[in-house]
């Protein structure tokens, strides 16, 4: 299913890119991934959710912002990579749940930060359990693993 980025997630994750990146001077480029190529992953790659981030002409890295399901809702999040696709940042951006919003602590989020393609996420082994928010917590390990699984597949494919 297509995931379409709301402007106030868009504006959201620009906020964070401008602090990461100490920099508001910055363009996004949209990776375009073919429809054919885009059935082959799991995670979505579809609208402009996949981002080469530049500054000045210099390549910062990527970002790609996703969709995962909670207990009754969904809940945003953005994936910050270098130009190798390390993990640098990941930072939930809207959560529309009442409980289980421990999952957007920088604390939390840091096991993910230094991940690569070719890694994958065991819960309750690498990733944490946060009691009152076990389905977000499964849920985002879930969407990285996903999303790292994905990324290599496009660049097998030669897409990025």
């Amino acid at each position: 299913m297509a995931f379409f980025v709301p402007t106030k997630v868009s504006k959201k994750a620009d906020a964070v890119i401008a602090k990461f990146y100490e920099t508001t001077d910055f363009l996004k480029e949209v990776v375009i991934i073919s429809e054919n190529l885009n059935a082959e992953t799991t995670a979505d790659f579809s609208e402009e959710n996949l981002f080469k981030i530049t500054s000045e002409g210099k390549h910062l890295g990527y970002g790609y912002i996703g969709n995962a399901p909670s207990k009754t809702a969904t809940f945003d999040y953005l994936v910050l990579f270098d130009p190798e696709f390390i993990i640098t940042k990941s930072k939930v951006l809207i959560y529309r749940e009442e409980y289980g919003g421990e999952i957007s602590s920088k604390r939390w989020l840091r096991q993910f930060i230094g991940a690569s393609p070719n890694e994958q996420f065991t819960y309750n082994q690498d990733i944490i359990p946060i009691s009152g928010a076990t389905i977000s917590v499964q849920s985002m390990t879930r969407s990285m693993n996903s999303l790292l699984k994905s990324i290599t597949i496009l660049k097998e494919n030669n897409q990025l």
